[in-house]
Parts: structure tokens; C-alpha cells; sequence
């Protein structure tokens, strides 16, 4: 047999492997037929390109869209139309900063996976509050710590909600002064109610928790008391944002999804490369986070 024929097994199953994973990340993002156009380059970025992963993203309903970068500034914000504002964020250093939240006052809460808190800081980037002990894990029955929380929500009458999912399996709820109240979740496993891996969580207009169990490929839903209601099955390893009539948006990353539900009815899906971070804007636009692409889309509806 000729040398150059000589291939071992193994280097045929690696170069196999390789080639699947590559085609895997953007199989959902081959010329995709949406309702929406997508600009990858919306975002005006100072000095042309961006210098982290983009992680997050969220909206104030006023114009404004807030990028989390995993660099410092963390916390770069841009107008509408990508024209570049300002950027706060590097007095204190984050070890991942892996989402952005805004309040009604514009406080921004950012997750800490790797240090295992949650920041809140007013819109100058002053630290106001801290959830969690800073480098200390906590398990899933702990009132106090987390262990790599990854998503903030903050209800309308300021209750605090954070997934604390990455190693936890659960969504721990606190008053606005941060006072434990309850847990949703809290074992890990794919029966009812149970995690695998938590990746954001909102609340729809009845109060129900809808909580993305992302390895599990489904949104668990809570009642208000903490019961286990239903599942809906949507890739969910992403953000997740409930907006007018119960219209919920859900991101995943590895498939490149936003999927478009009401009451977990699916209505439609768009597409973005490595949607992570999710915003749903006033106007109806759609910004998603590629993460570790350094990307920032804006999908809006065609007409």
C-alpha cells in the first residue's frame, strides 16, 4: 500500500470529529429563511472591532443598548442606530462577566460566573449591591451563595431573580434588599422541574417563572409558589425575555436560534450565529450577543 495511504484510525475519527463539530456550531445558520434582516455590523465600535467576547446585551426601552464585554469596560453602550455613547466598568475586576440586567432605574446587574456573585451598580458603574461572597461556591440548598450564577431578572416589584445554573440547579428569588425568599428548582436530573443546566430566567404577566434548562432542551415553568407547572420544549442555552401578550423570546447559542413563543406556542424563529446574549427592543428589534465571535446583531423585522 502506498505511505501516502497510511492513515491511522484514530487520525481519521479526529479529523472526522473536528469537521462535525465545526459544521455543528453554524448548522442552523446556513442561509436560514426569516422574517427578520440581520446586521452584523449595527454596533460603531471604537477603534473598529471589538476586543472580548461580547456576552450580553440588553435594552432601556429608551434608546439606549448595553453591551457586557468579558474586557474591560465591561459595560459599553451604544444608541440605536450604533452610534457609540460611553463605557464604564474596571474598578472592579470580573472574573466573567456573563450578563447585564437593566432595573427601572437603570441599575445594571451583572453576573460574576467565575467569582460566584451577582454586582449591582447604578448607570455611572458605582457598585451599589452585592449578592453571593466573592470566590466562595455555595450549593443548591444555600441561602446565600451561588456557584457560576449566569442571568439576573428583575420583577416589576424589584424581587430579584438569579440563575444560578452552571454547577447549581436552581433560580433563588430575594427581595429588592436582598433577602432570600424562596427557590425554584434545586435538583439536578430531566424528570419534572429538574435542571440540568439553568441559563436565564424571566417572568411572564401572570408571575410565573420561566427558568431555560438549556442541556435539558426545554424552559421549565414555576407558579408564583414555586410549583413545577409545565416544560416547553425549545433549545434554551441562552437569554430569555418576555414582552407584550406573553411573547417570549428565547436565545441558544449552539444552535443559533431565537425562537419566537407565545404561552409556549412556537410562532417563528430567527437566526444569528451564536445567539447568546438576547434584548428585545421597543421598536420590535432584536439584538443578540455572539459571545466568543466578538459580534453584535441586530435583526429587524422585514416588512
Amino acid at each position: 500500500m502506498p505511505k501516502y495511504l497510511l492513515i491511522s484510525l484514530p487520525a481519521i475519527l479526529l479529523l472526522c470529529s473536528h469537521f462535525t463539530m465545526a459544521q455543528r456550531e453554524d448548522a442552523a445558520n446556513q442561509n436560514p429563511v426569516q422574517n427578520y434582516t440581520v446586521d452584523a455590523n449595527w454596533a460603531q465600535v471604537p477603534g473598529g472591532e471589538w476586543d472580548g467576547s461580547t456576552s450580553w446585551i440588553t435594552v432601556d426601552g429608551k434608546g439606549l443598548v448595553y453591551v457586557l464585554v468579558r474586557t474591560a469596560p465591561y459595560v459599553r453602550i451604544f444608541n440605536r442606530d450604533g452610534s457609540f455613547v460611553r463605557s464604564w466598568g474596571g474598578d472592579i475586576e470580573i472574573g466573567n462577566a456573563h450578563s447585564i440586567t437593566l432595573d427601572d432605574e437603570d441599575n445594571a446587574w451583572i453576573s460574576d460566573a467565575a467569582e460566584h456573585v451577582i454586582y449591582k451598580f447604578d448607570s455611572e458603574g458605582k457598585l451599589l449591591m452585592t449578592l453571593g461572597t466573592h470566590g466562595e461556591a455555595g450549593d443548591n440548598e444555600s441561602l446565600d451563595k451561588f456557584n457560576q450564577p449566569n442571568h439576573v431578572f428583575i420583577a416589576d416589584n424589584d424581587d430579584i431573580y438569579v440563575s444560578d445554573g452552571y454547577v447549581n440547579s436552581r433560580v433563588v428569588q430575594f427581595s429588592p434588599t436582598g433577602e432570600f425568599i424562596r427557590i425554584y428548582g434545586g435538583v439536578k436530573g430531566t424528570g419534572p422541574g429538574e435542571f440540568q443546566a439553568v441559563h436565564g430566567v424571566a417572568l411572564d404577566s401572570q408571575g410565573n417563572i420561566l427558568i431555560n434548562d438549556s442541556e435539558n432542551f426545554r424552559v421549565n415553568v414555576f407558579n408564583p409558589n414555586g410549583r413545577f407547572v409545565e416544560s416547553w420544549p425549545i433549545p434554551s442555552r441562552g437569554g430569555i425575555e418576555v414582552r407584550d401578550n406573553n411573547m417570549t423570546y428565547i436565545s441558544d447559542v449552539n444552535e443559533g436560534t431565537i425562537n419566537i413563543l407565545i404561552n409556549g406556542t412556537l410562532l417563528e424563529t430567527a437566526y444569528a450565529p451564536r445567539a447568546h446574549g438576547l434584548a428585545v427592543d421597543t421598536d420590535g428589534s432584536i439584538y443578540t450577543s455572539g459571545a466568543s465571535r466578538m459580534t453584535v446583531y441586530k435583526l429587524t423585522q422585514k416588512d
